[in-house]
């Protein structure tokens, strides 16, 4: 017998209360797995990256490793939330989860891409009770906004993980190396330790170029 049967037949069954409520909980508690099974579209789609066995990355990828990108730096940044930090990590690019990602390398209207995104989001999150969205929401559109150190902080992250996996990667022979090196440099110029590993992923990004550039000759 399953959990779920068994909790409805167990109850008093002439408290009525009691038995409306355990049902609407059980309810939501489907919602919930619901969500979980609609998240294997960020493991689906891929990303423009590739990883060093040559198989595109999923979004999924993308964002755990981010967010052990961001665990790492917790005791050298004591001015930060990294429970805020470590949320916008993983939440940053559940607005992919139907349309995927756009490379960089693509010139997007960028009002629109958000405004997809949001409509994604708000999709991906519907079965999550009215509070749960909120806090998702509030997180997704702080990350965008990028005012607040947390979200710069992993604004900042989430292109240095890209570029780390793109020098990491067996990219196709036309992968432009030389385009990472301004992708996304302004998010790490608000802390001086951020800005040193930038300039680490920078002169991993030189030698890559200068790699290719001697195998096509």
């Amino acid at each position: 017998m399953s959990l779920i049967m068994f909790s409805f037949l167990y109850i008093n069954r002439s408290d009525e209360i009691h038995f409306i409520l355990m049902g609407a909980g059980l309810m939501e508690y489907n919602h919930i797995i619901t969500l979980i099974k609609e998240m294997e579209r960020l493991k689906n789609n891929t990303r423009t990256a590739w990883t060093s066995t040559g198989r595109q990355e999923s979004i999924a990828e993308h964002s755990w490793r981010l967010t052990m990108f961001s665990m790492v730096l917790e005791e050298y940044l004591h001015d930060i939330d990294f429970n805020k930090v470590l949320r916008l990590s993983l939440i940053h690019d559940l607005g992919e989860a139907y349309e995927g990602d756009v490379s960089a390398t693509i010139a997007v209207d960028p009002v629109m891409k958000l405004k997809k995104e949001e409509e994604a989001l708000q999709r991906l999150i519907a079965p999550l009770s009215e509070k749960t969205r909120q806090t998702f929401l509030e997180l997704w559109w702080e990350y965008n906004k990028g005012e607040t150190r947390e979200a710069r902080l992993v604004k900042a992250l989430d292109k240095m993980e890209t570029i780390i996996q793109h020098n990491q990667g067996a990219n196709p022979t036309d992968f432009d190396y030389l385009f990472n090196l301004e992708y996304g440099k302004t998010h790490a110029q608000f802390d001086l330790m951020i800005q040193s590993l930038r300039e680490i992923v920078d002169q991993e990004t030189l030698i890559q170029a200068n790699n290719k550039k001697l195998e096509s000759h």
